[in-house]
């Protein structure tokens, strides 16, 4: 499939970006999913698509691990008998820095924000720390989805890579709303890289990434009412178009 260089869709240039701008708006993460299978060939065409995206000098550094059907299930499996116990959890590790060491303002606010929004929709209390740990617990059942993804990168590749596999997730993600589907990228999943890859039997030159849900969201749960704040393009944008006047000598 090769749709780069192909003359421009025969439809109107406002319909064409107005669908572009609504696959992007309208992705978000759900929270909860139907059990409605996704076909192989509907994953691959999603994967086939978001494989044309940039990345730096055209290394292409993401490797995708489609879980489906027992594995999928046995790896759910194997992730929540280490979550529940805090034991086992004191013992894991993280394969990268995702989040900041000592989180500050503005980021820590809108962390907190979205969590507890998330949690004011689904009735859970501060206090209630085993309602928290069971939702939390959701992401290793893919949420109820009937596909999930893990991303690994070869070790060997820079910080830079993970720009690029940014781009490449989202592609993935855009890719799915125009078909229809929702999807959850999660990185609940890194602390648990050691057994993902044992399950799945990566290689250890192979880092975890992040993992992903993928398939049809179930509009009746409240989770997925949730629509996070987005900051105005002023806020971070600055514009320099004033030209510098030179300094005489």
């Amino acid at each position: 499939m090769s749709l780069r260089f192909a003359a421009p869709p025969s439809i109107p240039s406002d319909m064409l970006r107005s669908t572009v701008d609504w696959a992007l708006v309208t992705r978000r993460s759900a929270r909860a999913f139907l059990p409605t299978p996704v076909p192989r060939p509907a994953v691959e065409a999603i994967l086939d698509v978001a494989r044309h995206c940039a990345s730096g000098v055209n290394t292409q550094p993401w490797h995708v691990h489609v879980l489906m059907g027992a594995v999928k299930e046995r790896l759910s499996d194997a992730i929540l008998r280490i979550h529940d116990d805090p034991s086992l959890m004191a013992e894991l590790d993280e394969p990268y820095d995702y989040y900041p060491q000592a989180w500050i303002s503005p980021y820590i606010n809108r962390r907190r924000k979205v969590g507890w929004d998330l949690y004011g929709l689904l009735g859970i209390q501060k206090s209630d720390k085993a309602r928290m740990h069971e939702q939390h617990g959701r992401n290793y059942r893919f949420f109820g989805a009937p596909v999930g993804l893990m991303f690994t990168i070869d070790r060997s590749m820079g910080r830079g890579s993970l720009i690029d596999y940014g781009m490449f997730l989202q592609s993935i993600m855009v890719a799915a709303r125009a078909r229809g589907l929702d999807t959850c990228p999660q990185a609940a999943f890194t602390p648990f890289h050691r057994v993902i890859a044992e399950q799945l039997g990566i290689a250890d030159q192979q880092m975890l990434v992040c993992g992903m849900s993928l398939g049809y969201v179930d509009p009746s749960r409240i989770e997925n009412s949730l629509i996070t704040d987005r900051e105005p393009v002023g806020s971070f944008t600055t514009f320099h178009n004033t030209a510098i006047k030179e300094t005489k000598q």
